[in-house]
C-alpha cells in the first residue's frame, strides 16, 4: 500500500495559492508528518486527499493510492480513513453499533456485531459495548473512533491533529496506542500538527509551506 502526492496546488476561492507544486510519497507501514501554524491548511491537504474539499478551493495535481489514481472518485470509493481533532461518534448508537456502521458492506447480518463486538474485547473495552458516547470517557470515545476507522479497512489512515484535545497525561498514552494500532495495520499515515510532541519517533515531517521530507 501507498499514498502518492504529485504536483498538488490548492488555490482558494480568489485564485490565492494555498500549496503549490506539492509532492510526497508514504509507504505502508511508514507515517509522514506535516507540521505547521493553525490555519495554515494542512486540513485542507487532508480535505483533498479524502475527497471531502469545500467549494472554496481548488486544486491540481495526482493522488493515488496503491498506484491507482483517486482524484476522480468519490469520497466513499478512495478507501481513506480519517481520525480528527472531534471523535464524531453517533450519539444515538451504541458503542458496537457504531463500530459495526463502519465495517464494509460485505459483512452481514449477526457477523457485524460479533466483529464490533472482538474489536472491543481486542481493546479490552467490551464492557463499553452497550453504553452511549456521553456515557464513557473522552479517552475512551477516543479509542473508539480509531477502532472505528480501522474496522472500515483503510487503504490510508489521515489524522487531523487527533491528539490535541486530550489532556496532557492522556494525550501521551492515546498518541502512542495510535501509532501502535496503525503500524499494525500496516498502512500509510499522514499526520497533521502544530506541535512537534505529536510527531512519532521514525517519522519523515514536512514543515508548511511544504519542504521536502526529512527523517
Amino acid at each position: 500500500m501507498s499514498l502518492s502526492i504529485t504536483n498538488l496546488s490548492i488555490l482558494t476561492r480568489n485564485s490565492s495559492p494555498l500549496l503549490t507544486d506539492c509532492s510526497f510519497s508514504i509507504q505502508k507501514g511508514e507515517t509522514l508528518s506535516v507540521m505547521g501554524p493553525s490555519g495554515c491548511g494542512k486540513s485542507t491537504l487532508l480535505s483533498v486527499i479524502a475527497g471531502h474539499l469545500a467549494q472554496d478551493f481548488s486544486y491540481t495535481g495526482d493522488i493515488q493510492v496503491n498506484g491507482n489514481t483517486i482524484t476522480h472518485l468519490t469520497s466513499h470509493e478512495r478507501k481513506v480513513g480519517i481520525l480528527f481533532q472531534e471523535d464524531l461518534l453517533f450519539p444515538h448508537l451504541c458503542i458496537w453499533e457504531n463500530l459495526a456502521f463502519a465495517l464494509p458492506n460485505n459483512i452481514k447480518g449477526p457477523q457485524r456485531k460479533a466483529e464490533a463486538l472482538n474489536a472491543l474485547n481486542h481493546i479490552h473495552l467490551n464492557e463499553l459495548a452497550n453504553a452511549f458516547p456521553d456515557q464513557i470517557s473522552g479517552g475512551q470515545r477516543a479509542r473508539i473512533s480509531l477502532v472505528r476507522m480501522l474496522l472500515a479497512k483503510p487503504a490510508v489512515a489521515l489524522l487531523d491533529e487527533p491528539f490535541s484535545k486530550l489532556d496532557k497525561a492522556l494525550r501521551v498514552q492515546f498518541r502512542d496506542w495510535v501509532f501502535e494500532q496503525l503500524a499494525e495495520a500496516n498502512i500509510p499515515t499522514l499526520l497533521v500538527t502544530h506541535d512537534v510532541d505529536d510527531v512519532p519517533k521514525n517519522s519523515q515531517q514536512l514543515i508548511w509551506p511544504m519542504e521536502s521530507p526529512h527523517a
